[in-house]
Parts: C-alpha cells; sequence; structure tokens
C-alpha cells in the first residue's frame, strides 16, 4: 500500500520544530509521507533532515495587506494542488483560515488544530470586540466543513466553538503536541536566589508586566528574587511589547531578558519556578516543559494554563494581570523548598502520564487514521507494509 501523503501547513520553520515536530515524528513512523509547508528561516535543513519533504511559502506575517492575504492563499491553494496530499494539518488559527480558505472545493480533508483562540477572543477594546465578532463568523462557516475535523488542546476552547455554531461531533481534544520525557528530565535546583523564569513571547498577554512589577514587589518585601525572560517580541502581535520597554526591564539588576532560547532544558535548569501569568492559552509548551524538568509553576486560572498548573497539586494559580497576587505566590513558593519539590514531582507525573510525546503522537495518528480509512492495530497505530526511517534525539 503507497504511503499516504500527510502536509503540514505551519507559519514558519521555526515553530515547527519547536510545537510539532513529535507528531510529525510520529505520523512519520507510521509510515505516512510528511510534508512541512512553512516560511523557511534557519531550520529548514533540519527538517528536510528528518525525512520531510520541505515546501517554503513566500508569506509574512508582518505583511497582512488584504492583497498581500490574497496572494498568500492563492500560493497555498497552488500548493494544495500540485503535492495533492491525502490529509492537510493546519497549525494554529492564521494557517487554519487562509488553509481552508485555500482548500476550498478540493475536498481534502483537514485536521485544523486551533492552538488556542489568540488574541482576537481575549481584547476587550472596540477592535477587539470587532475582531472577535469576524472571528466567530469565520470559524464557524469554516469548522464546519464536513470534510474539517479541528483539534483543540483544552475544554474551554472546545466548548468555545461549540457555542459558535461548529459540530461537536467535529471537534476533538488533544491536550498539545507533547514533550519529550527523556530529553526533558528533573534537574537539582540552582544554587543562589530564588530564579522565576518564563519562556514566551513578549506579550501584553503572556502577562510579562504583571509579572515583572510581580518580582519588583518580592524584592521590596524582602524576599531576594531574580527574574529571566526567555523570548522575542513579535510585532505582528497587537499586544507585542517594545524591545524599548524590554530592554528597558532588564536594567534592573533582578530582571534578565535573554531573548529567543533554543535550549529550553538550559533555561529551567537556571530556575526554581516556572511562570506563565497569561490571558488565555492553548496548551502552553514551555509549562509542560518546566514540569518534566520538576519544576513548580505559578501560572493564571485561564483556559490552557489550568490544565497543567493545577492549583496545589503541581503549582499555583492566580487571577489575570494581578501583580499582587503574583509576587505573593512567588514569595510563598520562594519561602517553602518542600512544597516546590512537591509540586515539582506532581507535575512530572502529570506530563509523564498525560502529556508525554508519545502519548499525543498515538492520538494525533488516530485521528489521521480515522480520515484516511487505513488498518489500525490494537495500540492505535497502523500495521507498517514497510521499514519507518529512523529517528534521532530531538
Amino acid at each position: 500500500m503507497p504511503a499516504q501523503r500527510l502536509l503540514f501547513l505551519v507559519t514558519d520553520d521555526r515553530y515547527f520544530i519547536s510545537h510539532r515536530l513529535p507528531m510529525a515524528r510520529a505520523a512519520r513512523d507510521a509510515g505516512f509521507e510528511v510534508h512541512v509547508a512553512a516560511q523557511i528561516t534557519q531550520f529548514g535543513p533540519k527538517i528536510e533532515a528528518e525525512g520531510f519533504v520541505l515546501h517554503e511559502l513566500p508569506w509574512d506575517k508582518l505583511k497582512r495587506s488584504p492583497g498581500r492575504i490574497a496572494l498568500d492563499i492563492l500560493a497555498i491553494r497552488q500548493l494544495y494542488r500540485a503535492v495533492r496530499p491525502q490529509i492537510i494539518h493546519h497549525i494554529a488559527l492564521v494557517p487554519t483560515i487562509f488553509g481552508l480558505i485555500a482548500a476550498t472545493g478540493l475536498n481534502i480533508p483537514t485536521v485544523n488544530t486551533v492552538a488556542g483562540m489568540g488574541s482576537g477572543f481575549i481584547g476587550k477594546d472596540w477592535l477587539g470586540r470587532v475582531l472577535k465578532t469576524g472571528l466567530i463568523v469565520t470559524l464557524r462557516a469554516l469548522l464546519s466543513r464536513k470534510t474539517a475535523l479541528t483539534v483543540v488542546q483544552n475544554s474551554d476552547d472546545r466548548d468555545v466553538l461549540i457555542k459558535i455554531g461548529v459540530p461537536h461531533d467535529q471537534i476533538r481534544l488533544v491536550p498539545g503536541s507533547g514533550v519529550d520525557v527523556s530529553a526533558l528530565t528533573p534537574v537539582p535546583e540552582p544554587e543562589g536566589p530564588i530564579t522565576v523564569g518564563i519562556a514566551a513571547r513578549m506579550l501584553e498577554d503572556k502577562g510579562i508586566r504583571p509579572l515583572v512589577k510581580a518580582v519588583h514587589l518580592a524584592n521590596r518585601s524582602g524576599i531576594p528574587v531574580r527574574l529571566l525572560l526567555a523570548g522575542d517580541t513579535d510585532p505582528s502581535n497587537r499586544t507585542a511589547i517594545p524591545r524599548s520597554e524590554l530592554e528597558r526591564f532588564a536594567t534592573d539588576p533582578a530582571v534578565t531578558w535573554l531573548g529567543h532560547v533554543d535550549n529550553i532544558g538550559e533555561l529551567w535548569r537556571q530556575c526554581h519556578i516556572a511562570a506563565l501569568p497569561s490571558r488565555r492559552e492553548g496548551m502552553p509548551k514551555a509549562l509542560l516543559e518546566a514540569a518534566a524538568m520538576g519544576r513548580p509553576l505559578i501560572a493564571t486560572d485561564v483556559p490552557g494554563c489550568r490544565e497543567i498548573a493545577r492549583d496545589g497539586e503541581t503549582g499555583l494559580l492566580v487571577p489575570t494581570d494581578d501583580p499582587p497576587a503574583l509576587a505573593a505566590a512567588i514569595m510563598r513558593l520562594a519561602a517553602n523548598p518542600e512544597e516546590r519539590h512537591a509540586f515539582g514531582e506532581a507535575g512530572r507525573q502529570l506530563v509523564e502520564t498525560q502529556f508525554s510525546a508519545d502519548a499525543i503522537g498515538r492520538q494525533t495518528v488516530a485521528l489521521y487514521r480515522s480520515l484516511t480509512q487505513l488498518p489500525i492495530d490494537r495500540s492505535g497505530f497502523s500495521v507498517q507494509t514497510h521499514p519507518s526511517p529512523q529517528t534521532g534525539d530531538q
């Protein structure tokens, strides 16, 4: 039986490598011919080294004029017609919208991962309300197609999609893309003052400003705390924190802005606590990776975050945009090494049992099989008809 052709559509190669590589590997090892379409920056050779077929797209998320969007959608449609995949997997909100429009009339089954509802579902000003209304109408129409299967990463997002009119039987819950629990393992806490880390784009919606304020409050209260900010700013996002402001944060001896960090394990080795005071998430990989390394979590009580940061079990939950509550949580964990250790152990166990790359890979491949109606063995993978290429360590 010839290999089924699976095409991933993502924004750029860095995001594919950092967030979607485990599920692509699972599909490849299950016998699929994996193609990846993305804007290529510097990770194209790494994608091709995995045995995936790479297709470069000219789109640029910083250039979103109506004319540019039309050209992007046309390029995607031409790609679909040329590659002729049996399944298309759209990853994140913009690729899902652009990709589904491009696939109109082609009758290709699609898996559409809505990795969080995006800033369009958070904004409360007039522009945010207009954007939210437009998203609702668009998503209802596109995700209700008979050939579309939508994947959400938490139950809150599933409820939102059902509420706006997406058929419930066309929605599946798969919590993230998985964490390599063999590569990320618990390590002892570092020496020195309590260090809090956050790995995220430098956006207001990620809670960067409240976190900086919370660290200031903790230090003023006599609790010495350091903060490591790991992540780039994102000019395409309307809540992006200006580079000048991030540089100003870093003038404080207690705050270090690292920019993008390739080695996430090294970040969490330097930290006692992982934080993400976001306004909304899908399934935050940064918290999953920190938990895999045995770090306690502090996060906001919002969709996505509370799936992994479970209050009193793996960490502490606080309200959104509340620096005093954040500071109190930081000071509590700073003063209680036994609680940090207990939360870290529980987080590691949770990731191993529910969020490992192997577990998520099996669920994802089963979705693909359901769309292609290929034979499935008892483990959820198809019966192999030819050897799969060997994989390296992530």
